[in-house]
């Protein structure tokens, strides 16, 4: 699922981890460049994300550099984020005391004519930290080792008459694990979770009137798990299940409406079913299923705002157990409900709450049409002394619920910190 636990988006990549977070504004929007950086002590009772808990006292040190230059037709715009967090209870232990992030983000957008503009954006991600190495899966936990994530979306919107626009859009997302070298009986990340996913899109946009446009659209996703190594045992064939055998393309069809209802609301739904087939699998049986993304935002005040969605599509697991017909574990589908809101309660502090809920379901495998569930909320205190410095406070809680034996578990966080911008 490529927009898997939105409201993570709201939060900045090189925190002690999910929160409800709140930036001030830059100290001054004509600037081209700005620089970052925040410092902050916690305390994670469950560094581990296991059953067992295992916490610690820690500290955070998170750098950012971005760079934007608006020329005549073109936007380019990049940024770094460095993270750093020390865990001093893995020192006490012996262990490694300090895991490392790094995001780049680079973004082009380019107005060929009033009629064509595209747009093409790069996500890298080296990192460990369980709630953004989850992304594309639902498994919110702990992996060890710089794991690469990489998101190019890449989209062309044609206005071909006052009433008619389309929308071609692409999307690839490559995710590689340093955790590899598996077996069958006890599979690698890399055997379970290295993959090349590809989408294509094109939407037929129809502006009914200045508030409203309907669209309908089609997608075409492929997903290749790249690992190349035996992820479970095979007691069909005497063999085993590699890292290609759960394979699949994706069929999205799909209709749609974007409508300002004021000024300061807006809405957006799109609504559908997908088709998926698990061609390298002839065990396996393909799956036809709803679709669907929608958002509500609702800006009330200046700096204020709330917003509610909801998505539904599968997406990738780790889970692979193989039930007694010899059915592998092929993915899960996933209802997410998210929402956030931002609000002053005085001029300098900000108030912000954010929360989500994720319900997915396995298919094929020993758990089929079992479900895992996961809970997060985030909330955090942000005061700003003036433009340049800024302090917050916060809290995140995540539980996680599944029938597979051994990664269920419950995450309390507390955090203070300050943030320097130039």
């Amino acid at each position: 699922m490529k927009k898997l636990f939105v409201s993570l988006g709201l939060a900045a990549v090189g925190t002690a981890g999910l929160h409800a977070a709140y930036a001030p504004d830059s100290p001054d929007n004509s600037k081209m460049w700005s620089l970052s950086a925040t410092l902050r002590g916690f305390y994670d009772d469950n560094y581990t994300t296991s059953p067992q808990k295992h916490g610690s006292f820690g500290m955070e040190a998170s750098p950012s550099f971005s760079l934007n230059a608006p020329l005549q037709q073109t936007e380019i715009g990049l940024r770094y984020t460095y993270g750093a967090y020390y865990y001093q209870q893995r020192e006490n232990n012996g262990q490694k005391p300090i895991d490392q992030t790094h995001q780049f983000d680079l973004w082009l957008d380019h107005a060929f004519s009033s009629r064509w503009e595209a747009r093409v954006e790069d996500t890298v991600t080296v990192l460990q930290d369980p709630a953004l190495t989850a992304v594309g899966t639902a498994t919110p936990q702990r992996i060890d080792g710089n794991n690469l994530a990489n998101t190019v979306n890449a989209s062309l919107h044609t206005d071909w008459t006052r009433e008619l626009s389309t929308e071609l859009s692409y999307q690839n997302s490559v995710y590689d694990y340093e955790n590899g070298g598996g077996t069958a009986v006890q599979p690698s990340y890399a055997g379970l979770l290295d993959r090349d996913e590809n989408d294509i899109g094109l939407d037929l946009q129809w502006h009914v009137s200045r508030d409203t446009t309907a669209l309908i659209g089609y997608k075409f996703g492929q997903v290749n798990f790249t690992g190349n190594e035996q992820i479970a045992p095979n007691p069909n064939t005497g063999g085993f299940y590699y890292s290609n055998s759960r394979d699949n393309r994706s069929h999205y069809g799909y209709v749609g409406v974007q409508h300002n209802f004021l000024d300061n609301l807006k809405g957006s739904a799109n609504v559908g079913v997908q088709y998926t087939d698990y061609y390298k699998d002839p065990s396996a049986s393909s799956s036809l299923g709803p679709y669907a993304d929608a958002s509500l935002i609702y800006t009330y005040a200046s700096g204020s705002y709330v917003q509610l969605g909801v998505t539904q599509s599968r997406n990738a697991t780790d889970t692979v157990q193989v039930d007694n017909q010899g059915h592998i574990t092929q993915d899960q589908e996933s209802t997410v409900v998210y929402g956030s809101i931002n609000h002053p309660l005085t001029p300098k502090l900000m108030g912000s709450l954010v929360g989500h809920y994720q319900y997915s379901v396995y298919h094929n495998g020993q758990f089929n049409s079992q479900s895992a569930d996961f809970y997060n909320l985030g909330l955090n205190l942000s005061y700003a002394f003036n433009r340049h410095f800024s302090s917050d406070i916060g809290y995140n809680f995540d539980w996680y619920t599944t029938p597979v034996p051994g990664q269920g578990y419950t995450r309390n966080r507390v955090y203070l910190g300050v943030t320097a911008t130039y």
